[in-house]
């Protein structure tokens, strides 16, 4: 799988500038406790897996990425066309407090998933990132669970449907990381090994078993003389 193609080259460079100047941005004007939240870590290790070409990092963030962003476009969108949010999440886009260009800086949700789609193409997605995602959740959700309530970082303390507590602390979180799980990180890895090639180095993957057949016969095929 070639993973010197110009156009990833100019990827890789693109995710390093970025994520060199959007950081210190981001957390200058909004704090370091906003930098706790998943999606904002995962453009700094989506960065990082592009510029290191880690199929491990790329793989992990966009078990994330696609969903989210989705939901992202779908609250922003829904508040411009009827002044409502959808979902919610996005009331931040309209803090006037803060500079329009600051907030428009969190339109990398729309365009992280794309450019980890395409990356999985290249790199192959590697089936580590299931348990590689949901370690870096659960870990997250420990350091959020630190931070003060108002700020329900990750939803350590409320969930954000019902907005409320399941029971103490570690019963709370074992609910919220199995809801990431179960709604966002499985169903992914499930259509994410069966759409993308194999990482090398991953171990075999669910593919498509004609596929499979048509590449033991190329094998069986003595080369031409």
């Amino acid at each position: 799988m070639p993973t010197d193609t110009k156009s990833f080259a100019i990827a890789r460079w693109a995710a390093l500038v970025w994520v060199l100047t959007w950081f210190p941005l981001y957390t200058w004007f909004w704090g370091w406790q906003n930098m706790l939240h998943l999606c904002d870590v995962s453009v700094v290790i989506a960065c990082l897996g592009l510029w290191f070409r880690q199929s491990l990092l790329v793989s992990s963030q966009a078990l994330l990425a696609p969903l989210v962003g989705v939901l992202w476009s779908l609250d922003v969108g829904w508040r411009i066309a009827t002044g409502h949010h959808l979902v919610g999440g996005t009331e931040y886009m309209w803090d006037a407090h803060y500079a329009l260009w600051v907030r428009l800086l969190s339109c990398f949700h729309i365009v992280l998933p794309v450019v980890l789609l395409w990356a999985l193409e290249i790199l192959g997605y590697d089936r580590r990132a299931l348990a590689f995602e949901t370690s870096i959740t659960g870990i997250l959700l420990i350091f959020s669970r630190l931070l003060s309530p108002q700020l329900n970082m990750n939803y350590a303390f409320q969930d954000p449907l019902l907005h409320r507590a399941w029971g103490p602390a570690p019963s709370h979180l074992m609910v919220i990381l199995a809801g990431c799980i179960a709604i966002f990180f499985w169903p992914t890895h499930v259509v994410f090994l069966r759409a993308f090639p194999a990482a090398r180095g991953a171990g075999p993957a669910i593919s498509n078993p004609q596929k499979g057949e048509e590449a033991k016969k190329w094998q069986r095929t003595p080369p031409r003389t």
